[in-house]
């Protein structure tokens, strides 16, 4: 094994699983070489230890599930994000549970190796502690390993009453899209004296025992300062290179989204063009009577 594979979350979740001290997956018997093992949220923790990088994508349906997980994505975020992505909804806000479940069972269905977390979407889990762990119940029958939901001190004992119940929880902080009209909008958090009131949410959701907190629309300086002072990952996205994760929606990092995108996306490809040349050329085929031939007809 060369040594840029040794830095990989999936190496490193390989020997997580391989390794049978410490209460982790034991290896294969008689020698056997061990198969990738689930990413579990202790994983997630060691590779903060260890100082490695993972990376998070969002997934929707079957394929891209299947597709990410084979590819070694070590978690798949089934995100409010739908709203926009496969409803077309103009935010998150309208995107309900009955929504978001079909999408988590086809997820979970397709991800051998890939955590799934899902998201609770808005309305769902902010009146009470029990109305969250009501939601949170329905989404981990539906097959999710965990759930996210926004929001820092305010949302603490939420958190604990599902963490209490045997659910790991996912944070999310600085620009949190469902509360985009009390924040005035799409606006970068963690400045100035912002700072103090995001690490102390921060700590919160750290002290009553979510995993891992994602940090979006951040300043890197207060992204870095998060990041160095919490023992659980942050995973960012659109919050600098400091933080133990990263995080894309995927239609926008494989640019089936050809319209205009947030600056802190990179585009890895233009699937939106390559399936706008793949649709025209089907149709121009058929129009010319040159599909279907006989090589796609039966006797």
């Amino acid at each position: 094994m060369n040594m840029s594979e040794q830095n990989t979350p999936s190496a490193a979740g390989a020997r997580i699983a391989t390794d049978s001290a410490g209460g982790a997956e034991t290896s294969a018997p008689y020698g056997a070489t061990a198969p990738r093992r689930r990413t579990r949220i202790h994983h997630l923790r060691e590779y903060k230890r260890r100082g490695e990088a993972w990376a998070m994508l969002t997934s929707y349906d079957t394929y891209t599930a299947r597709i990410f997980d084979q590819a070694g994505i070590p978690v798949l975020l089934v995100g409010d994000s739908a709203a926009n992505t496969v409803y077309g909804y103009e935010s998150s806000l309208p995107i309900t549970v009955d929504e978001l479940l079909p999408l988590v069972r086809a997820v979970a269905g397709a991800a051998e190796h890939s955590l799934v977390v899902a998201d609770l979407p808005f309305g769902s889990y902010q009146a009470s502690p029990e109305q969250a762990l009501h939601t949170a119940v329905m989404f981990m029958k539906a097959g999710a390993h965990a759930v996210k939901l926004e929001g820092g001190r305010r949302y603490a004992s939420h958190v604990e009453a599902l963490v209490s119940a045997g659910i790991p929880v996912m944070g999310h902080l600085g620009f949190t899209p469902q509360s985009e009209h009390g924040l005035g909008g799409y606006r970068v958090q963690g400045r100035g004296d912002q700072v103090e009131n995001l690490l102390a949410d921060a700590r919160a959701l750290q002290d009553v025992g979510a995993f891992a907190v994602v940090l979006e629309m951040v300043s890197s300086d207060a992204a870095k300062r998060v990041t160095g002072e919490l023992e659980i990952p942050t995973v960012g996205i659109g919050a600098g290179p400091e933080c133990d994760a990263q995080v894309l929606v995927w239609t926008d990092m494989a640019g089936l989204n050809t319209g205009q995108t947030p600056r802190f996306v990179k585009r890895y490809a233009e699937v939106g063009n390559e399936l706008a040349r793949a649709a025209s050329e089907f149709a121009s085929d058929v129009r010319n009577g040159e599909f279907p031939t006989s090589e796609h007809s039966f006797d």
